[in-house]
């Protein structure tokens, strides 16, 4: 009853804010509702759920690029720094039925040539939700594989808990591509192998919950369906600087961070790795009572979607930011928080309390949090400028949002399961997975040709949208020096500087300057900072080492 009041309050809301829209922005119901001066200039990328079509569009909702492909996504897509577009395909599966599922990973060259295919789809196993493209030119790929029903019970699993008769093991594969469909597994990663029950004293892996946080108990439902899909992964991301991964259960509502320096054979086992854990868990957050810490009032994730590591040189670096769905409390938020650790990558636990921390330590709601709610899908992203793009999945809804939490873009998915949107009709069925928006100067870029068509929505009306001039700046002839520095740093650049900021390891702003080209590092600590460039609401981002 309650969801069912909070979606129909969310659509009311959504209601509201399009006859605003209409008000202000000339009827337009799809496409860019809202883009002011505030906004982050670049192009967003994004494949929605009931389309073969992935687009690359601009602020004003005008497609720069558009890959089609013969699948709909299962489910995320990636732009890699080379032009090639990585995206995932649905394939049909009787046996493994859950949302989410695909079974197919497609490249596409930037002209829409496919390049590489690789199925991994059968009535035992199937890709789905996500994949990682690796700095190395392989790609992690996350998959469901089937435990029958004796092999789930030689892992300690309830017999009462295994409503169909079997279980799905969440996998994790390193793919080196080969040719034009076929790929190397050149590294395995497989839940089954970190499973810890305290249900049946003859199974080896029978034990005491709370003494080992490094496992997942087998027979943790939190309140669940005993379906074979207890787990629900919906998201893998990387952080090469850790050589880690991290994971999202969505029926457990946990983040896992594991080890990805491991070989295939210590992946399987509790030991070896730069950790020295093997593949057991580093870290978890999200629901203590998994692990049998703390109580149900502690919980901190609810359904979840794309935890990831805030990319260096941004805002909060480092720290992980989430989608928290919210189905159980009735809204959404998009958190962040900075695991506790000893050193990097290696995360503190307490004996008492589990793995902090106690709460996240910036959180986005709306002023009236049943206004903001997706039950399922959805990210967030924080972009160059300090702002945060958010993409509300079941309403194909992206916004972006200042540092003071000022809505300054807005758009509206019209490619729906019954077709494309004209301006004017009201969306449904209009679901996103996730959505990325990229820098103009991102590599991927260099040397294209970025002229922007037509927006996708039929009858688009443009009147309101202006973008911001992206030549104004040109990154590739601003310097700063010297760096590394002892005092002053100086930037050299063919375009008027309108402010410097700088801000240090952790996030904090440390100093700010208007309408000059200098300013000093002597007061500053040794260590390293990100210098922030405005240019005519163009930013760039610079790295600077304090001796």
């Amino acid at each position: 009853m309650r969801k069912s009041v909070c979606i129909a309050m969310k659509t009311l809301y959504l209601i509201f804010l399009l006859i605003i829209s209409n008000i202000i922005y000339s009827q337009n119901t799809v496409g860019t509702l809202s883009n002011n001066n505030e906004s982050f200039n670049g192009l967003t990328l994004f494949s929605p759920s009931n389309s073969t079509e992935t687009y690359l569009i601009n602020n004003c909702g005008e497609v720069v690029r558009q890959w089609t492909s013969t699948f709909e996504p299962g489910a995320s897509v990636y732009l890699l720094e080379n032009g090639t577009l990585l995206r995932t395909g649905k394939i049909p599966n009787s046996n493994i039925t859950f949302g989410g599922v695909g079974g197919k990973i497609e490249l596409f060259d930037w002209d829409n040539n496919l390049i590489w295919e690789y199925t991994y789809s059968s009535n035992l196993v199937s890709q789905h939700h996500d994949i990682f493209p690796l700095p190395n030119g392989n790609i992690l790929m996350l998959a469901a594989t089937t435990m029958t029903q004796a092999e789930a019970i030689q892992a300690g699993r309830n017999p009462s808990l295994l409503s169909q008769n079997k279980l799905f093991n969440e996998q994790i594969l390193e793919l080196e591509p080969v040719g034009t469909n076929q790929a190397n597994i050149v590294w395995e990663w497989n839940i089954k192998d970190h499973l810890v029950q305290n249900f049946d004293t003859t199974k080896d892996n029978f034990g005491v919950i709370g003494d080992n946080p490094e496992l997942l108990n087998v027979n943790f439902l939190n309140n669940n369906n005993p379906e074979a899909n207890w787990l629900h992964i919906n998201s893998i991301q990387y952080n090469q600087d850790l050589d880690q991964i991290i994971l999202s259960s969505r029926r457990l509502s946990e983040i896992y961070i594991i080890d990805h320096s491991t070989t295939t054979m210590e992946a399987a086992s509790h030991s070896g790795g730069t950790y020295g854990k093997g593949g057991d868990f580093l870290y978890r957050w999200g629901n203590p009572i998994a692990y049998d810490k703390g109580s149900s009032t502690e919980q901190t994730l609810f359904f979840q979607h794309y935890p990831h590591w805030i990319q260096n040189e941004l805002t909060d670096a480092g720290k992980i930011m989430v989608f928290n769905n919210g189905n159980s409390r009735g809204y959404s938020s998009v958190d962040i928080i900075s695991p506790p650790q000893t050193s990097p990558g290696v995360y503190t636990y307490n004996n008492t309390t589990g793995f902090g921390p106690t709460s996240a330590e910036w959180i986005y709601e709306d002023p009236m949090p049943s206004n903001f709610f997706s039950a399922i899908l959805s990210s967030g992203q924080r972009l160059p400028n300090g702002n945060t793009l958010i993409c509300d999945g079941d309403s194909g809804y992206f916004f972006e949002i200042t540092p003071n939490n000022e809505i300054v873009w807005e758009y509206v998915n019209p490619d729906t399961a019954s077709g494309i949107l004209t301006q004017g009709d009201m969306p449904s069925s209009n679901n996103v997975f996730r959505a990325l928006k990229l820098p103009y100067d991102y590599p991927a870029f260099t040397g294209r040709n970025l002229t922007a068509g037509n927006p996708i929505e039929l009858n688009p009306d443009l009147s309101n949208c202006t973008l911001l001039s992206i030549q104004d700046f040109d990154t590739k002839k601003t310097e700063v020096y010297p760096n590394p520095t002892n005092g002053m740093v100086y930037i050299q650049s063919t375009s008027s500087i309108d402010k410097i900021e700088v801000y240090d390891a952790l996030g904090k702003l440390v100093a700010s300057k208007l309408l000059t080209n200098q300013i000093n590092f002597e007061s500053m600590s040794t260590g390293i900072y990100i210098m922030k460039i405005y240019s005519n609401k163009n930013i760039i981002n610079k790295r600077v080492i304090k001796q």
